[in-house]
């Protein structure tokens, strides 16, 4: 039987691969869209049985080439780019895609596992897994609402686990080709390794400069739930899926630089020295993201733990340090 990784050359979707990898576990099914040739790179040292196109797989799903052959499906693929303003796209691409994956999974017993985002929340300051507390600033954050909707729906009548995971800010290797929209550590740690400084956004929605907070999550710990959902098929519903420590762009961007002073064998500094001598500044917010940024969110991970999942979450400190390091090493002229 195999298992299927949609997104599986992208940041998640490779992480998982490799999870998958490390139990032993080879008979794994690649599904994306290669249209940006770079994001191979995530898939070089994963071993797969097969790769298929993202719109091939639904076809050879209809025509059941496939039938019998599925254990589970973790369903990592999206357009994740939250200013996104192809709306047709996003929806065509993360809600009606999901809904066909959803549909031949219920129908034939399969196991579905599939990022949402905590990106549903929007607005809100209430970081519930209840739609209630949704409240989409773009349309990427309402494809991902709009299709935990129609999950909830279907959870009652289910044939098989549906488990859904509302991401919130993950961080960590084989984000590279996400460009722009890679996590804050990525964009800090290379800016402090080309400028010696970093910069923020200044204060806004009420919060200082860089006083700004959100989960920031490890991409280790998300590969971690995933796979011990996986292990437990009893499992369904949708998760908050972050550490339930909201921290501020001022503490990852100290995080970023001192891990990085460390490799150099330079000692930590501060927050107040950092932003004294320029090291860490702060720019006006963006145009773009104005009355469409989240100023705060933070994990209510009570359903998560309820259902089982007990192992810690890396904080701050310890998961910049350790995605740092693997930046460090990959940039290496030898690597």
């Amino acid at each position: 039987m195999y298992v299927v990784v949609t997104g599986a050359a992208g940041f998640i979707g490779s992480n998982i691969v490799r999870g998958l990898n490390a139990r032993g576990e080879t008979d794994v099914i690649a599904v994306d869209n290669l249209t940006r040739g770079d994001k191979f790179r995530n898939l070089v040292d994963c071993r797969i049985a097969d790769y298929i196109d993202k719109d091939e797989f639904l076809g050879r799903l209809a025509d059941g080439d496939l039938d019998d052959d599925i254990a589970a499906i973790f369903h990592e693929g999206a357009c994740s780019d939250t200013t996104a303003a192809d709306g047709r796209y996003v929806m065509r691409n993360n809600y009606r895609y999901s809904v066909a994956l959803l549909e031949h999974c219920q129908n034939n017993d399969i196991r579905f596992l599939y990022a949402s985002s905590a990106a549903v929340y929007g607005a809100g300051n209430v970081f519930r897994e209840d739609g209630a507390h949704d409240a989409p600033l773009n349309v990427y954050g309402y494809s991902k609402s709009l299709f935990d909707a129609y999950v909830r729906r279907a959870l009652p009548d289910r044939t098989a686990q549906i488990a859904g995971f509302r991401y919130f800010n993950v961080y960590g290797p084989r984000e590279r080709h996400k460009g722009r929209m890679a996590s804050v550590v990525c964009h800090f740690f290379d800016e402090y390794r080309r400028d010696g400084r970093v910069s923020l956004f200044a204060g806004s929605g009420g919060y200082a400069n860089g006083e700004q907070r959100r989960d920031f999550v490890h991409v280790d710990d998300v590969v971690a739930v995933n796979l011990d959902f996986y292990d437990h098929a009893e499992r369904s519903g949708i998760f908050n899926l972050g550490t339930g420590d909201a921290a501020t762009f001022n503490a990852v961007a100290q995080a970023t630089i001192n891990a990085c002073r460390r490799f150099d064998g330079q000692p930590r500094r501060t927050l107040a020295e950092l932003v004294e001598d320029g090291t860490i500044a702060y720019v006006p917010m963006p145009e773009v993201l104005r009355g469409k940024y989240q100023n705060f969110t933070q994990a209510d991970m009570t359903r998560l733990r309820e259902a089982g999942y007990a192992a810690p979450m890396l904080g701050v400190d310890d998961g910049v340090t350790r995605y740092v390091e693997s930046l460090i090493s990959a940039s290496a002229p030898d690597s």
